[in-house]
């Protein structure tokens, strides 16, 4: 199939072609119809499958097929981060180029010059805004938003807003929100809370699940049991003994971004940070410099994983075990693209061997567990029954790891 037969508008079509895209992905071929037929939507899928698309171009459609009312807000697109909010709203620019559709992201970190700028969009009106759920409470309880004529509602990524704590942000917002209105649902996963709360703001949804992809076969997948005492070291051995161009490790805290990205930078490696801590200029500073192959290891939180839009990364490391098995298929997937090879590396503690487990039950795959470096000790066993919590530290024995070729 191809975009044209899904009878977007010319104007949408025409944009779709400047940017080389013809087909679309499947849940672009499912969604789109059903949101230009007004249902409202449950679509579950990873990122990497072409979702932002598939709620833009619909929208796009249905704006440029019917003048909207100038001085009002179209759309409203919520999403956990100032990184994903800066990503739809950039593909969101080269789709509407030739509709003349207006948008503007409304998110935190910027100066008063932002603020004054999102506070002319939401009073005057724009076709479409996508901001973060704490930035756009601060504006509507300023009350000059004009949402009173609002027809679409998207939240984006809403598993992983519920998992930053920003279910009663969004409620609120909801509860300003015109009650007659088409509400779009996009989450990787759907667990009962995500299901709870589609349930209360979706009115007889249809419903798409995209199914999770498994890891491609050029990923080459290991895992390290260690001690949390020995991560530091085994980073460090990792990039003394193989050549790595291109590098991304996951930490589950701030802190421990901050703590290994010292300890690289001590190290003459060229290691940047990557947290919710920095102020948006820099990040994307950062990332730039990453995406342009300046930075060789960019150290990022878990909390902004899903944010961060690079692909073709030579390895990534899973400095502690995603909480959510689906986590790690979407992180070691940006490893591995086209003909490329990629590398994905796991360090497993005695706490992280049930969430370990259920990784390798969910991509049906026992990883191969490669014995510590000599040099930085021996760590515990892998038994996910036996271990369900503790920890501890333990050194001494022998091991070693394949040098990349």
């Amino acid at each position: 199939m191809t975009f044209k037969e899904l009878n977007l508008h010319e104007d949408v079509l025409q944009g779709l072609d400047a940017m080389g895209f013809e087909k679309p992905t499947p849940i672009q071929e499912q969604s789109i119809p059903i949101v230009i037929d007004d249902h409202d939507l449950i679509g579950v899928a990873q990122t990497g499958t072409g979702k932002t698309a598939a709620f833009l171009l619909p929208i796009l459609h249905k704006i440029a097929s019917q003048k909207t009312e100038p001085g009002f807000i179209n759309t409203l697109i919520i999403s956990p981060t100032r990184e994903l909010a800066v990503q739809i709203d950039q593909q969101l620019q080269g789709l509407a180029y030739f509709t003349g559709a207006t948008s503007i992201p409304v998110y935190g970190g910027g100066d008063g010059d932002d603020f004054s700028q999102q506070k002319k969009a939401l009073t005057e009106g724009a076709d479409i805004i996508v901001g973060t759920p704490g930035k756009l409470m601060s504006h509507l309880n300023l009350g000059y938003a004009k949402i009173d004529k609002l027809q679409h509602l998207i939240l984006d990524e809403a598993d992983r807003m519920l998992d930053m704590g920003f279910y009663d942000d969004i409620m609120k917002i909801i509860s300003q929100l015109p009650k007659e209105r088409q509400t779009l649902l996009f989450s990787a996963t759907m667990p009962p809370k995500i299901r709870k709360l589609a349930k209360d703001i979706l009115v007889d949804p249809s419903e798409i699940n995209i199914a999770i992809s498994k890891p491609a076969e050029k990923v080459v997948q290991a895992a390290f049991l260690v001690y949390d005492a020995q991560k530091v070291e085994l980073v460090k051995y990792l990039l003394r003994y193989n050549d790595i161009p291109s590098l991304v490790i996951f930490a589950s805290t701030k802190l421990k971004v901050k703590e290994l990205t010292r300890a690289l930078q001590a190290e003459k490696l060229n290691a940047k940070q990557i947290s919710s801590d920095l102020e948006q200029s820099d990040r994307e500073s950062i990332l730039n410099e990453f995406k342009s192959r300046k930075l060789t290891i960019l150290v990022a939180t878990d909390v902004i994983s899903r944010g961060i839009d690079i692909d073709n990364i030579d390895m990534v490391v899973n400095y502690d075990v995603p909480n959510d098995a689906e986590d790690y298929i979407h992180r070691i997937g940006r490893t591995a693209r086209a003909s490329s090879e990629g590398e994905a590396i796991t360090f497993i503690n005695t706490d992280d061997q049930g969430r370990f487990q259920r990784i390798e039950q969910l991509i049906e795959k026992e990883i191969r567990k490669v014995p510590l470096p000599a040099s930085i000790g021996e760590g515990p066993e892998y038994d996910p029954k036996k271990y369900r919590g503790g920890g501890g530290r333990k050194f001494g024995g022998k091991g070693n790891y394949k040098k990349r070729r």
